[in-house]
This record gives structure tokens, sequence and C-alpha cells, in this order.
């Protein structure tokens, strides 16, 4: 059958013969010599962006190493300190079955812990009585009716606050003579004197400085074994004091000391040249 004859576009046009993936497809437009300056601005273009790129990466990966030129130490200072202040806190406790005659006799043990406070020197500004308090068993619903318990127990507390340490530290040791006369104190809880240092504000400067110049000489030491020198400070934390007991031991607190030792560790980074 006679079919229509299709023209070949490409030789019509004069299109050279070439496999397709060895075409080079240009802007429509480029003829001869154009040719040439556009794949010559193509590759002109490309290389600038290389070395602009190359450039900025260069650059900042420089500005990063120098931002990690620094060194970071720590300062170590120490002080001695004494208690300022004793909260001594005595809890004594009566018992009977007669609530009437229990309140008269820790009002008695009240007034000779009074006195005994006194003739050791303590103002009577510095003695505070506590509320009394009372426990009655039988109101306890679990409590055997059968048992052979005092009924009423009655705990009353006297606190001495006083700036002399010593001697609340003596008299604290003279506390047998008020057993001996038969006042029974509470063992419910620890130590019954915490001493308290109240002037670390005070010394907080000049500790902030020595721990600063300790960091600045451990910086140079570091400076000194790598061939540099130290900058200025770039960032610095002060760190937290902390009242340590000047004695450390396993059962020892820092409250039932009254020598006691003040410590703070500051964080220092420096830049190095």
């Amino acid at each position: 059958k006679n079919m229509p004859k299709i023209e070949n576009l490409n030789e019509k046009q004069g299109f050279e013969k070439r496999p397709f993936e060895q075409r080079r497809f240009e802007p429509r437009g480029f003829k001869g010599e154009h040719k040439k300056y556009w794949r010559f601005d193509t590759a002109a273009v490309v290389a600038l962006g290389i070395v602009l790129g190359g450039f900025f990466i260069g650059h900042y990966y420089y500005k990063a190493k120098v931002g990690a030129n620094t060194v970071v130490v720590k300062g170590l200072a120490e002080e001695n300190v004494k208690a300022d202040l004793a909260i001594w806190e005595m809890k004594y406790v009566v018992t009977g079955n007669d609530v009437i005659k229990a309140q008269k006799e820790i009002s008695n043990q009240t007034a000779v812990i009074q006195a005994f406070l006194k003739e050791n020197g303590f103002e009577e500004s510095e003695i505070t009585v506590g509320r009394l308090e009372t426990n009655d068993l039988n109101a306890n619903p679990y409590r055997n009716s059968y048992e052979n318990n005092l009924r009423f127990i009655l705990n009353q507390t006297i606190t001495v606050k006083s700036k002399k340490v010593d001697l609340v530290a003596s008299t604290l040791n003279k506390s047998g003579d008020l057993v001996a006369k038969g006042i029974i104190f509470s063992s419910d809880y620890g130590s019954p004197v915490s001493y308290i240092f109240t002037k670390l504000n005070d010394i907080k400067p000049s500790m902030l400085v020595e721990a600063t110049q300790n960091a600045r000489e451990a910086a140079n030491q570091f400076a000194k074994s790598s061939k540099s020198k130290v900058g200025k400070i770039k960032h610095a934390n002060q760190g937290m004091f902390s009242i340590l007991p000047q004695e450390e031991t396993a059962s020892a607190t820092e409250s039932q000391q009254i020598n006691k030792k003040v410590r703070v560790v500051s964080t220092i980074e420096y830049w190095l040249k």
C-alpha cells in the first residue's frame, strides 16, 4: 500500500546525524563562534563559584579554630572560719496518769533549766520557752487497753539562741547536772546544738579574688607547657560557696562544729594567644 512519505526533519534542516547521547544541547541562537564564548563563560562562572565557596568554607573553619583556642581552668579558695551563732534546743519530757500533776512537774523543770542557764552566763533575752505539748495515749484508738503504760506524755522545749558559741559548748557539757535533778531530755533527734556561720557575705569578695588568682596561675602553667600566652577571660563561673566541717570525719556534720571551712571553686575560661 502507498504510505505517505515522512520527511526526516533532521536531514532537511541540516542537523548532523549523531547518537542521542553525543548530541550537545545549546541555547537557540548560539552558533559558530558564539558557542565557544558561551562554553567559556559557563566554565568561568563554575570556576568562580568553586573559588568563592572554598574561600568562605576556609574562612569560617579558621574562625572556628580560633574560637576554640581557649583553656578552661578551676581556681580553689578556702578559708577557716568560726561559727558566730549557736542555737541550742533542749526538749524534756514528763509522763504520768494525772495530767495536772504532770503539768506542775514540767513547769518546775522549766524553772530549774532557766536558772541553770542564767547561772552559766546566758541572758534572759537569749532564752525562749516553747509551747507545752500534751499527748493522751488513751486517745489512740489502736492502743491496747491492757497495756500498763502511763497515760499522759508532756513535752516542753527551751531554746537558747546566742552569739556566745564557746559558752554554749561549755554549758552543753554540764547538762548532766540537770539529768541528776530528774530532768529527762528527749533523744528523738540528733545533736541539740547547731553552730552557724552568718558572715559568709563578708568574706565572699576576697575569696573570689583568691580563686581567680589561682585559676590564672593554673592557666599560666598550661600556657607555658603549650608555648602560648594567657589572654583575657572569655567566660567565668564563680561557683557555689560551701561551708564544711574543719575536721572532716565520717560522722561529723558542719552544724555540729564551731570551727568550719568555707570553700569555693571558680571555673574560668581564658583566651590563649
